[in-house]
């Protein structure tokens, strides 16, 4: 001991180890009856069976319930085709759109000091709060024919709602949280030590993102990009409400298995559902490889 302050290891007066000043307290450990691990572990394998594995199968075993040439044959229908372009479109605008405002907010937040900061982590947290269905009768009261911006849009020969433009204002408000919110508390974690570094050296700010912050963040990147997506190809509530359900226009996937089950159609419309399904499988499986390859990294995006 010296003025107080512990030594590089030593002990205080219980004989907890210390390693410089901090104390090193022993890890707790649960030691539960192996009955009660059986009963804990049946019952997680039980939910997940019943409520994730049990209705992926159903839907599977339904879609090929006719055999493979039914299958594909409920692809070949014009509508159904044009729901699946029409949702890769969406995503593909709205994924980009997302993935650039959520580097732009996560770097804004996690590097700089300025007015308005908690207000805007505030705004990105919204739509996880807010329905889905009232977000997109949000953008009806907006730009609807008696919407606040109706007539000038009307004027202007310019339609929004029960449109492509309407669907894809929508998706991008129910998925723009989650590339920041994956890139927020890794940033935050990380500082600005190696930025400042970088400037020092003579780097341009542009440069210094490209070649310091982006490496930094790249794996949890391409994470919030892979869920962003999924759900983007998922949505059915704000996509609902502004497409006006036009089939072979603004009808995609998810509202196109509806109106096919409504049908009676039940092989087509399972079908399009297993595509989906299909869609969030790879996602997972995608979500898994960089959870294993990348866990120490992809971590710390939890902490905030």
């Amino acid at each position: 001991m010296s003025d107080g302050v512990a030594d590089e290891t030593s002990e205080d007066v219980s004989g907890t180890p210390f390693h410089g000043a901090r104390p090193v307290w022993p890890r707790p450990t649960i030691d539960e009856s192996p009955a009660t691990k059986a009963i804990l572990v049946a019952l997680t394998v039980g939910f997940l069976a019943l409520f994730i594995v049990l209705p992926l199968v159903a839907v599977f075993a339904e879609a090929f319930r006719r055999g493979i040439d039914h299958y594909l044959q409920s692809f070949a229908d014009p509508d159904t085709q044009a729901a699946i372009r029409l949702t890769l479109t969406v995503a593909a605008i709205a994924v980009p759109l997302n993935l650039v405002f959520g580097v732009a907010a996560a770097w804004a937040i996690a590097k700089f000091e300025f007015p308005g900061k908690s207000l805007l982590i505030t705004l990105i947290d919204l739509p996880f709060s807010v329905s889905p269905v009232v977000s997109g009768l949000v953008f009806v009261l907006l730009f609807g024919a008696q919407g606040y911006f109706g007539k000038w849009l009307a004027a202007h020969d310019l339609q929004i709602i029960f449109a492509v433009p309407g669907i894809v204002l929508a998706t991008v408000f129910v998925t723009f949280p989650f590339v920041a919110r994956e890139l927020i508390p890794l940033m935050q974690e990380q500082g600005t030590a190696e930025e400042e570094a970088a400037l020092t050296l003579g780097a341009s700010g542009f440069r210094t993102f490209l070649t310091v912050t982006l490496p930094n963040v790249k794996w949890a990147l391409l994470y919030g990009v892979l869920l962003c997506n999924a759900r983007a190809m998922g949505e059915f509530g704000a996509v609902s409400v502004v497409s006006g359900h036009v089939r072979g226009l603004t009808n995609t996937m998810p509202l196109h298995v509806e109106i096919l089950y409504n049908e009676y159609n039940f092989v087509a419309a399972f079908a399009v559902a297993s595509l989906l399904a299909g869609l969030a499988l790879v996602t997972l499986l995608a979500k898994s490889v960089l959870e294993w390859r990348y866990g120490d990294a992809l971590a710390r995006t939890r902490l905030y």
